[in-house]
C-alpha cells in the first residue's frame, strides 16, 4: 500500500468517523474505527462489563482445585498470649529477685550491684553447705538469678564458720569481715521474705549464728538489720589496736608523710584494695610527700567494724610495700584520741 493511499484510507475513515459520532453512533459500527479510538472504546468496556468470563486459559473456581472454607461465624475465640491463665513464672522471680536484692541492699548499705553479689555468694554457699532435699527446697524458692547448678560444682571446704564465710568472700570478691555483714544481711532478708523456708532448712549448727542480727554495738549489723556503730568503749578499745589512726565525725583518718616516690608506692597498693575486698579508703593528696587515708560507712554517720577491719587492712598493705616503713622513714602525724 502507497502512502498516499494509506492517508486517502485514513482520512475517509475519520470522515466516516465523524459522521457517526454526528449520528450518535460509535465508529466501529460503520467501520471507521481508528486505532486509538479502539483502544479507548475497549477500555470503556471493560470498565463497564467486568472482567471476561472464564476460558480455557482462566480457571474458574471448580478448575482452581479445594477453596479453602472461611472461618465459622461464633464459636470461642482462640486466646492471646495475654490471656493464659497465672503469672508467667519469669516475671514472679523477677520480681521477687529485685524484692529480695534491693533489701540485702538496704540493710547492708550497699548499692543494687553490691548486694546482687553479696545475695548470690551466700545463696550459693548456703546451697553448698545443705544436704540434698533443703538445698533443692532453698534453690525452688530464691530466684534463679542468685544460683544455679553449675555454680554448685565446687571443691571440697572446710566444714564450719570460717570456711563459710570464705566462701561468701570468694565468690562475692569481699574480704571475710564484709562476709559475714553479708550473709547475716541475707539471711535476715531471706527470712523476711519467706520466714517458712528458713525455718525449715536443716541448717548445720555452725550457720545458726548468722540467722538473727547480733546486739547493738560491737557486731556488724543492729537489731533492724542496718550497719552497727561500735560504742564509745569499742571505739577506744579499737583505737588502741590503730596506733596511726584516730577518730574524727563518723570516720577513721590517718595521715602518712613519705618521700613522693615511696607515697606514690603505697597509695598504688592501697588501690588493690577495693577490687580485692570491696573495701578501700578515699585519699586526699595534700603535698607530693603527705596524703591523708579516711575510711568510713556511707549509710552511717559512725565507726562501724567494717572500718576498724579496713584501717588494719590499709595499716598491713602499707606494711607489705614499706618493710617496716611506718616505723622509720614515714613520719606519721600524731592522731588525736577517740572518744
Amino acid at each position: 500500500m502507497s502512502g498516499k493511499q494509506m492517508e486517502g484510507d485514513n482520512q475517509r475513515r475519520r470522515a466516516l468517523a465523524r459522521q457517526a459520532r454526528e449520528q450518535g453512533r460509535r465508529p466501529s459500527e460503520v467501520g471507521a474505527t481508528l486505532g486509538a479510538d479502539k483502544q479507548l472504546e475497549s477500555l470503556d468496556r471493560g470498565r463497564r462489563n467486568g472482567p471476561p468470563p472464564a476460558g480455557s486459559r482462566k480457571p474458574n473456581a471448580e478448575r482452581a482445585g479445594p477453596v479453602t472454607p472461611a472461618p465459622a461465624p461464633g464459636g470461642r475465640p482462640m486466646p492471646l498470649p495475654d490471656d493464659i491463665g497465672g503469672t508467667v513464672g519469669t516475671d514472679v522471680a523477677v520480681i521477687a529477685y529485685r524484692d529480695l536484692v534491693s533489701d540485702v541492699g538496704r540493710r547492708a548499705g550497699v548499692d543494687f550491684e553490691q548486694a546482687r553479689a553479696a545475695a548470690g555468694a551466700t545463696v550459693t554457699a548456703l546451697a553448698r553447705a545443705l544436704e540434698e532435699a533443703d538445698r533443692q527446697r532453698l534453690l525452688d524458692a530464691v530466684p534463679g538469678q542468685l544460683c544455679d547448678e553449675r555454680s554448685l560444682a565446687s571443691a571440697d571446704r572446710r566444714r564450719d564458720l570460717a570456711g563459710f564465710l570464705e566462701e561468701v568472700a570468694r565468690l562475692s570478691h569481699r574480704s571475710p569481715e564484709q562476709a559475714r555483714y553479708q550473709a547475716q544481711a541475707t539471711l535476715s532478708a531471706l527470712a523476711e521474705q519467706d520466714q517458712g523456708l528458713v525455718e525449715s532448712l536443716d541448717l548445720p549448727e555452725y550457720l545458726r549464728d548468722l540467722l538473727g542480727p547480733p546486739p547493738a554495738g560491737g557486731g556488724l549489723v543492729d537489731p533492724t538489720g542496718g550497719a552497727a556503730a561500735l560504742t564509745d568503749e569499742e571505739l577506744r578499745d579499737a583505737l588502741a589496736t590503730l596506733p596511726y589512726w584516730s577518730a574524727d565525725r563518723g570516720r577513721l583518718t590517718r595521715t602518712i608523710e613519705l618521700p613522693a616516690e615511696n607515697l606514690d608506692r603505697v597509695l598504688g597498693r592501697l588501690a588493690r584494695l577495693r577490687p580485692d575486698t570491696g573495701r578501700g579508703p578515699m585519699v586526699g593528696r595534700e603535698t607530693p610527700d603527705t596524703a591523708v587515708l579516711t575510711v568510713r560507712t556511707r549509710s552511717l554517720d559512725a565507726v562501724s567494724a567494717l572500718d576498724v577491719a579496713l584501717a588494719h587492712q590499709i595499716d598491713d598493705a602499707i606494711d607489705e610495700v614499706g618493710g617496716g616503713m611506718a616505723t622509720g622513714a614515714e613520719r606519721s602525724r600524731r592522731p588525736r584520741p577517740g572518744p
